[in-house]
């Protein structure tokens, strides 16, 4: 089971677990799904068979379907405050790109000194941190009204989200097929079928109404726009350091970094930045910014100009992405934050998806004409048209005075 079918897995039970952690408790389902993905982890390392691995991928899969909903829910409910909660958001967004980042390049390390069960050893430390601190420090909250479970919208937004990432995926690697097609329309008819349960239902998942609010769909737009160009940008640029500049994998990770550098650096930037021009335009100007870093690949082909791009590109993705982060968790009430946070991380695997599918199948076609670096080249100045776009749907869509907030329940004081 590759990367591909493990995200995969995940895409499809973000809703659920979002949702399973407003009505169990958020706390509780991070510490239960960090255990478990140790447990899996631990699996996955000493595997004696290829059955047993797969097993074990796929409960990483699940486990990492619990943690990623509930990190952000937790900073919902933990911070109330808006500006200490885009704060907050900015420092958890600044973590995931750095995770990003120095995934890879702490793999190909330990593959390269170590057998490769390492690359599963290392969760284990993690685990163990989130765990104990997590039991110490994290607070417990949960939606005190949630309703039932609806275990028919549970199991839609998995016929919809699985086939439809799958699909994706299947046309980006293999091109398109009959199955991938297949799988595309079970995908869509699950989404719409979900969609109108949640409509008709007195206590759905997720409040799809929120999508017919400009300001809310807008955020989630700019955030898989966003994802999209960035991990297409990752998957070609890979390609590009190794097979064309003959760096090896190790090499070519550490000439990304500064990517993920510049992601953390400017959450430093990001209080000021919204003071002075509000959500909406500094989303805007993040993706704006992003664009450029694009164009600079589009002219370029030497790592010094590259690597100033990846300085561009980090600051850029990372202001628009904490920004539409904090919009979209920040528009519904703090009981529901599970569900809200999975909509954002859904966004995400969908945009990473595209990214990969879209623009590898831009890079393909153009490689067959040409060289891969004026493939490369061209496919940079696709993504920045795509994120200049973006950049005017945000600046018109998203408020600008401050992120969407809520009304408060109605039995609040």
């Amino acid at each position: 089971m590759d990367r591909r079918h493990l995200l995969v897995r995940v895409g499809g039970l973000l809703i659920t677990m979002g949702t399973l952690g407003d009505r169990i408790g958020r706390k509780k389902l991070l510490l239960t799904g960090a255990f478990s993905f140790g447990v899996a982890s631990l699996l996955a390392a000493f595997a004696p068979s290829a059955g047993w691995l797969i097993v074990a991928r796929a409960l990483l899969g699940v486990a990492g379907a619990t943690i990623m909903p509930s990190t952000l829910s937790i900073i919902r409910n933990l911070f109330t405050d808006p500006a200490e909660r885009t704060r907050a958001v900015a420092v958890w967004a600044a973590m995931a790109t750095a995770g990003a980042a120095l995934g890879p390049l702490i793999g190909g390390m330990l593959l390269e000194h170590f057998w490769w069960g390492s690359v599963f050893i290392i969760n284990l430390p993690v685990m163990a941190l989130l765990l104990v601190f997590g039991a110490w420090w994290l607070p417990e909250s949960r939606d005190p009204s949630p309703g039932p479970f609806d275990l028919v919208s549970a199991l839609l937004s998995a016929v919809g989200v699985v086939p439809l990432v799958y699909a994706i995926k299947e046309v980006a690697l293999v091109g398109p097929t009959w199955t991938a097609l297949f799988a595309g329309l079970v995908g869509v008819a699950g989404l719409w079928l979900f969609v109108r349960r949640q409509q008709s239902s007195a206590h759905p998942m997720i409040d799809v109404a929120l999508f017919r609010k400009p300001a809310f769909s807008g955020a989630v737009s700019a955030s898989m726009i966003a994802i999209f160009a960035l991990t297409g940008l990752v998957f070609f640029l890979s390609q590009y350091f190794q097979n064309v500049l003959g760096y090896s994998p190790l090499e070519a990770g550490l000439r990304e970094l500064p990517l993920g550098i510049a992601g953390m650096l400017v959450i430093a930037a990001i209080g000021p930045v919204v003071r002075l021009l509000g959500a909406g335009r500094a989303i805007a100007l993040g993706l704006l910014v992003s664009a450029g870093g694009l164009m600079i690949i589009g002219f370029s082909s030497g790592y010094g100009a590259i690597a100033v791009a990846l300085v561009v590109l980090g600051a850029g993705v990372g202001l628009a992405l904490t920004l539409t982060t904090d919009a979209v968790v920040s528009a519904v009430p703090a009981d529901k934050a599970g569900a809200a946070s999975a909509v954002s991380e859904t966004a995400y695997e969908l945009g990473a998806a595209l990214g990969i599918a879209v623009l590898g199948t831009v890079l393909s076609a153009w490689a067959r004409s040409g060289t891969f670096t004026e493939a490369m080249q061209g496919t940079s100045l696709v993504a920045a048209v795509l994120l200049a776009v973006a950049s005017w749907v945000a600046y018109r869509l998203i408020p600008s005075g401050s992120t969407p907030r809520p009304a408060v329940r109605a039995d609040a004081p």
